[in-house]
């Protein structure tokens, strides 16, 4: 019978803001599967707790703290995961942060962080990352991107322009490196119930909205991220690149 995933035993996989929600779930799918992983994150506390957590199942797993709208800190980040394992597999761009305001409430500020966090830093994390792959001519990327890149919303020009942006990226990088046998492909999750979410979805009028919208019943949850990235990841998708999941239980089939 053939075992699935067993191939991601012992690869280096890089989760950008893995010491929280999504990305938590996602380094901790790959941690049980054997998989050196290697988080980010600005929040300490957050940090060694999640990295207690994977060290359960993989003791060789590392955290390095880090604000990666510093370009220094991605490349950072991505060399010391290198250095550690011996090379980068598979990088998860997962970092992100959306600043809910009216567009014309949007300041200069407010439009670089969105962007440099959620785009920027991910094309670089990526650039870092790809001349490790490009050497052992293998490789994985996969871009945290959102449902939002492909319909509108309210308060979120800056966050939909940068998801948008990362679909984008994901085609043009697959595109360039295709024939170095790295294959780079997204996920674009929808409203996902994490603490991120938990503050938002207080506002039952905007529960009740996201739910209006979603056709599969419930929220989504993290694992349901992880899913998909774990497929991304593997054998099974060895025939995919420059695509871009949707996880978003319908909600852009309309």
């Amino acid at each position: 019978m053939t075992s699935y995933f067993s191939e991601l035993k012992g690869q280096a996989v890089v989760v950008t803001g893995g010491s929280k929600g999504i990305g938590k779930d996602i380094a901790l799918t790959f941690a049980k599967l054997g998989a050196n992983v290697a988080i980010s994150g600005r929040d300490q506390e957050a940090l060694d707790d999640t990295l207690e957590q994977l060290h359960i199942h993989n003791p060789k797993c590392i955290a390095v703290s880090g604000d990666l709208s510093d370009i220094e800190q991605v490349r950072k980040l991505i060399d010391t995961a290198a250095e550690e394992f011996g090379g980068i597999d598979v990088l998860v761009n997962n970092a992100g942060v959306n600043i809910a305001k009216p567009a014309m409430d949007v300041t200069e500020e407010d439009w670089d962080t969105v962007l440099d966090l959620n785009l920027k830093s991910a094309f670089f994390a990526s650039q870092a990352a790809a001349k490790y792959m490009l050497a052992q001519s293998s490789g994985r990327i996969i871009n945290i991107a959102s449902q939002m890149a492909f319909v509108g919303y309210i308060k979120r020009a800056a966050y939909c322009s940068s998801k948008g942006g990362m679909v984008q990226m994901t085609k043009a990088l697959a595109v360039e490196w295709a024939k170095s046998g790295i294959r780079v492909n997204a996920v674009a999750p929808t409203f996902v119930e994490t603490e991120f979410t938990e503050k938002q979805f207080a506002d039952q009028a905007f529960k009740d909205d996201v739910n209006s919208r979603i056709l599969l019943d419930g929220l989504s949850q993290p694992r349901d991220t992880s899913g998909a990235v774990l497929y991304l990841a593997s054998d099974l998708s060895n025939f995919v690149t420059g695509e871009t999941i949707k996880v978003d239980g319908g909600w852009t089939a309309i």
